[in-house]
């Protein structure tokens, strides 16, 4: 992996960059109780690489990513942003939007609050609970399984696969079994910069306990699902 690859060539570069997010890192910033356009280490990401206006990445996850864009342009593939950083008000506007049945069948308004809470979680984090909060996670291309089988997303899929961790990224959500037995569904387009994701892994493990998710609808059942132990730390192995 990459990750290691910086760690052994550039080990004190490596300890700096750790040491300078622990000391940053804290329980808001990981909920992704923070404003990325007023944030000195976040980039505005230029349109030629996303179809999203006004989204912002880490400064060096968004550096890698250029340099993965380019290596896949070379091979006439082309990569797409379609989702970066989110913080906690975006990421409760996603969730609200399926829990109220607007985004998400209104047939499921007759489910338990436990049974809906699950049925989001198929593919959506609970506000306080993305990734997407921390600036190291990015959807690539198209959030749909199918756009990978076969075609265009398929070339673009394998080309990760063979790639991305050359670049310091791993795909977060890989199948269940394939070294991950919580969390959500596999998801082709999720993919993490695994340098830097896995510091704040760390301080997730650290800082956050189930009992600090509230302020939307369903917050009550953080507890009762474990949402840090099976879903922020739902992960692929590779990717911790």
């Amino acid at each position: 992996m990459l990750g290691l690859l910086i760690i052994s060539m550039f080990p004190n570069k490596h300890n700096e960059q750790s040491t300078m997010l622990d000391k940053v890192l804290d329980v808001d910033y990981l909920m992704g109780k923070y404003d990325p356009a007023e944030h000195s280490e976040f980039v505005l990401i230029p349109a030629k690489y996303t179809t999203k206006e006004n989204i912002y990445l880490r400064k060096e996850v968004f550096e890698a990513y250029q340099n993965m864009y380019n290596a896949a342009l070379r091979e006439g593939l082309m990569l797409t942003l379609v989702s970066a950083t989110r913080n906690f008000d975006y990421q409760r506007e996603l969730w609200e939007s399926k829990w109220n049945g607007i985004t998400l069948d209104p047939k499921y308004n007759n489910l338990s609050n436990l049974e809906k809470v699950l049925k989001i979680l198929k593919y959506s984090a609970m506000p306080g609970a993305s990734r997407h909060h921390w600036g190291t996670d990015i959807d690539i291309c198209d959030l749909n399984d199918g756009y990978y089988l076969s075609g265009a997303g398929k070339k673009i899929y394998d080309w990760l696969l063979n790639n991305a961790d050359k670049y310091g990224f791993c795909q977060t959500y890989t199948k269940f079994g394939e070294g991950r037995t919580s969390g959500y569904y596999e998801e082709k387009w999720h993919w993490s910069y695994q340098p830097m994701s896995k510091v704040f892994v760390q301080k997730a493990k650290e800082l956050l306990s189930n009992n600090m998710f509230n302020g939307f609808l369903g917050a009550e059942e953080a507890t009762n699902i474990s949402i840090v132990e099976n879903y922020v730390l739902g992960v692929n192995e590779d990717c911790l």
